[in-house]
Formats: C-alpha cells, sequence, structure tokens
C-alpha cells in the first residue's frame, strides 16, 4: 500500500497579522472610529478590541489580541491614527513589521 509523505498545511490565504498590545491602548477611540468593523471600545474598561481576534491573557486581563487576514482593509488607517501606536501590521510573508 502506498502512502503518502506527510505534509504540513500552510494557510496560503493570509498576508498580514494585526496584534493589538492592549495594555497599552488608552482608549481615544481613533481606531473605532475609522474602522468600526474591526474595532469596538469595551464597555468594561474603555480600551479599544479587535474584533474576532485571539486574545492572549495574564490572568484575566488582555495582554495581546491579534488577527490575521488576507487584506488590511481600514486597519492601516486604524494603525496610523492611533497616538499611542498599540495597534501593529505585520506582513507574514516576510515577517517584517509594517506599523
Amino acid at each position: 500500500m502506498f502512502k503518502y509523505p506527510e505534509v504540513k498545511l500552510v494557510n496560503l490565504m493570509t498576508n498580514f497579522k494585526i496584534e493589538h498590545d492592549r495594555p497599552g491602548c488608552i482608549g481615544c477611540g481613533a481606531c473605532a472610529a475609522v474602522a468600526p468593523e474591526f474595532w469596538k471600545m469595551s464597555d468594561a474598561d474603555g480600551k479599544s478590541d479587535l474584533i474576532g481576534s485571539k486574545e492572549t491573557k495574564d490572568g484575566t486581563n488582555i495582554v495581546k489580541e491579534e488577527l490575521e487576514m488576507v487584506e488590511l482593509k481600514n486597519n492601516r488607517e486604524a494603525a496610523d491614527s492611533c497616538p499611542v501606536n498599540v495597534i501593529h501590521i505585520i506582513d507574514i510573508k516576510s515577517g517584517q513589521k509594517l506599523i
């Protein structure tokens, strides 16, 4: 019986990763204003949340949010509008931090 070699599957559809360094967020709302389909303001603490993201927690506090995307859409504007630079965009293929 023929056995196929093991193949590691890679998601070729995602091009970018959005990272949100949530503890540094000051809750100004600029990201939610320019990209409301991706960002919302938390009722609990007034900081922004990246909708649909994978959360990394330290106890009960969210310390990082990550979301992989095919297109940036208006997340570039969200990152550019952040006055404390806590929204980062990484090109997955090259590993380069764009913002």
